[in-house]
């Protein structure tokens, strides 16, 4: 691990070919066990349908209201303090459907790792 306190910058948010703006909060080689990143999603925005292999993740929703799909579970609608549990490798996406951007913390273990994101808008 690098430093006990983590400050990202707020500027260096990205928006993802996925259409979700991502800030990573904690993303580093020395600290493989897991990572957090801050996603918004923009109002009537539905992510694009993605897999993380080997990698669970977790929404942690902050602000904002949403649906949220896995596999082939109906889907479910999410609220600030909800959690989902995304299973490694389970195919996803997110779908704003409140008025103002919808924001979560995405935590990932073990940590997130751009070879492991796989698009599957087609599968």
């Amino acid at each position: 691990m690098t430093a006990p306190i983590l400050r990202p910058h707020p500027g260096a948010e990205t928006l993802t070919g996925e259409r979700c703006h991502i800030l990573e909060l904690s993303n580093d080689d020395g600290d493989p066990a897991m990572s957090i990143a801050r996603a918004r999603v923009e109002a009537g925005v539905t992510t694009r349908w993605h897999r993380v292999r080997d990698t669970v993740e977790r929404y942690v929703i902050l602000d904002g209201t949403g649906r949220m799909e896995v596999d082939d579970w109906p889907p479910q609608e999410v609220q600030a303090g909800d959690v989902v549990l995304i299973p490694p490798s389970a195919r996803q996406r997110i779908a704003n459907v409140g008025e103002g951007d919808l924001v979560f913390l995405a935590i990932c273990t073990p940590r997130f790792r751009p070879e492991a994101y796989e698009d599957a808008e087609g599968a």
